[in-house]
């Protein structure tokens, strides 16, 4: 299904007639985004301001994270540029810029606020973006970096580090009409260097539709140094719901980067998942997920172990609660939720998960904001949150992450047969204006299964364009 606005807001006279006009007509801006498998230098020749504190070791860890992906960093609030940026840039061949010296408009803005402890200290950020903001480009970024609150040694420190979210949340619905997202990225002390992987994914195409969303990179399971090409070579992933939609985007992605895809889905679905599996060198595998022997059959299915577990598949049972059956209530709390935690439990007793895993569960933005028709639905996504937030702790020791995703509105099949009135409203409340694709979800599930993730565990990541309920 077509988004009809965003089709015509493609049509530079019609975007100018109706900004000329002052109609209240919204004008998304259509996303740039990319099917390209990752690069070793995703950001060449991206211009980022960045501005902060840049010195210590997040200093360090940011020059040579966007030296080594290709950016071209400019240096905003220092009279000369920190040694942390000059030192790999030199190593490069490459020159850091004064951002004065700079005419006309950035790719992105990263702000380092790992140094500020006080309230007053927030005023960096309006001296910093009151005066680049309007000069970032369409389908721009925005990162901000601080400390986790919870880290804090006083109540005021603690108070500064809430701030960031509140800012970046702000600061994403006000760029959202131009296509541009802003993220938070809370980072522990001692996880400096883990910010390479979330940088080269938020600063990039592949976070079209990820925006206002703060995560936390951590040093809770162990990894080394990854490699970013190929980086999911000789691994082995399992997909379930993977004969169309999210799960076929997500199954692509990940074969895109060297894996080994098992695709899983019911056997109703056997020609739809079968094709799928062949398209990419990968292996089918048909079996209901709530089936009483479906964890005997997956792990005689992933003989040998897996290292990515995506739990994709999903239905939706929707009623008002007082016209709910009770088998309509089981149906998506068993699919969306028992057969995760069931399929886990076996998979985590044998062994299979092998060490420096990834397990990926697919939460929803309707399940956290809650929806009116779907208490089944919600009982079940939100109880992902909370199972990924406690299992993260249980095998961290094991090198494995756990993590949800939450998708928004996703063009899919789904919301193809919607009424017309309630699709566009939901296309319409999110900061970016407009629905996202199978493959927005698919890129942040990809990414998550990546060594240069392991910061990240026990987190939901949000993919709903910003929505302006619930997220």
């Amino acid at each position: 299904m077509s988004d009809f606005l965003l089709e015509l807001a493609a049509n530079p006279q019609f975007r100018k007639i109706v900004q000329t006009a002052g109609l209240p007509v919204p004008m998304p801006q259509q996303l740039e985004r990319t099917d390209a498998p990752y690069a070793e230098r995703p950001l060449r020749h991206a211009s980022i301001l960045v501005g902060g504190g840049l010195t210590g070791a997040m200093g360090a860890a940011l020059g040579r994270a966007l030296i080594e992906a290709g950016a071209d960093p400019m240096v905003a609030g220092h009279t000369t540029a920190p040694q942390t940026f000059t030192d790999p840039a030199e190593a490069f061949g490459r020159k850091v810029q004064d951002a004065s010296q700079h005419e006309g408009s950035v790719d992105a803005i990263l702000f380092d606020a790992t140094e500020i402890g006080r309230p007053e200290d927030l005023v960096q950020l309006h001296a910093l973006f009151h005066d680049w903001i309007k000069r970032l480009a369409r389908c721009g970024r925005v990162v901000v970096l601080g400390r986790p609150p919870e880290d804090a040694s006083s109540a005021a420190e603690a108070a500064t580090a809430g701030g960031l979210e509140g800012f970046t949340r702000s600061v994403a619905k006000e760029i959202g009409r131009k296509g541009s997202t802003a993220q938070l990225l809370y980072v522990a002390s001692g996880a400096e260097a883990r910010v390479a992987g979330p940088l080269r994914f938020f600063l990039s195409a592949r976070s079209a539709f990820v925006t206002g969303q703060p995560l936390r990179i951590g040093r809770t399971v162990a990894g080394e140094v990854p490699r970013f090409e190929r980086s999911l070579a000789g691994k082995v992933a399992l997909v379930t719901g993977a004969a169309r939609g999210i799960g076929e985007a997500t199954a692509r992605l990940l074969a895109q980067e060297g894996a080994k895809v098992l695709c899983l889905d019911r056997p109703e679905d056997d020609a739809a998942v079968a094709k799928v599996a062949h398209s990419i060198g990968g292996e089918a595998v048909l079996q209901d997920i709530t089936a009483g022997d479906a964890a005997a059959s997956i792990l005689a299915a992933i003989d040998g172990g897996v290292d990515i577990v995506v739990h994709n598949a999903g239905i939706t049972r929707d009623k008002t609660l007082a016209k709910m059956t009770q088998e309509q209530w089981q149906q998506a709390v068993a699919v969306n939720l028992g057969a995760v935690v069931r399929i886990n439990e076996a998979l985590l007793k044998a062994k299979a998960i092998r060490e420096g895993g990834r397990i990926i569960c697919l939460s929803s933005v309707a399940g956290i904001a809650g929806n009116v028709g779907q208490t089944n639905y919600a009982a079940s996504k939100r109880g992902l949150v909370s199972y990924v937030e406690h299992l993260a702790a249980e095998v961290a020791s094991d090198g494995i992450t756990v993590n949800a995703i939450a998708p928004g509105f996703i063009e899919t099949r789904l919301t193809a047969v919607m009424p017309v009135m309630i699709r566009e409203g939901a296309r319409r409340l999110s900061a970016l204006g407009q629905g996202g694709q199978p493959e927005d979800v698919g890129h942040a599930i990809t990414f998550l299964a990546t060594p240069g993730s392991v910061g990240i565990t026990g987190d939901v990541l949000r993919v709903c364009g910003g929505a302006l309920v619930g997220a």
